[in-house]
């Protein structure tokens, strides 16, 4: 058996903002940074979705817009390898479209 490991390195301002945050991984070369991070966890005893949201005071609103329309689609993708449910990954595809003309203007192919 093998393990591997994620790292974050948050940087704060004085009122604990995050200004930085950096992560690398055992499988990684060097350390990365990104602006954004949304970390979802299912706690199977509670029964419950735990969340990490981060996101740094250099994330524009035009890109929080175009994190979460990625990341709806990616979500679709997930959800439809976990369970199969082609169709309802198909209806949340629809709504990143959906989402994608109202939040950025834009009617993805």
């Amino acid at each position: 058996m093998s393990t591997s490991q994620i790292r974050f390195t948050i940087t704060l301002d004085e009122n604990k903002v995050p200004e930085r945050i950096e992560w690398e991984a055992d499988d990684a070369s060097a350390k990365s940074e990104c602006k954004s991070t949304l970390i979802s966890l299912w706690d199977a005893k509670e029964q419950n979705t735990l969340r990490i949201d981060l996101w740094t005071k250099a994330m524009t609103t035009d890109e929080m817009k175009s994190f979460f329309h990625q990341n709806i689609l990616t979500m679709a993708d997930t959800f439809e390898r976990a369970t199969g449910e082609g169709k309802m990954a198909a209806q949340m595809r629809d709504f990143g479209v959906y989402f994608a003309e109202h939040m950025l203007g834009v009617k993805p192919e």
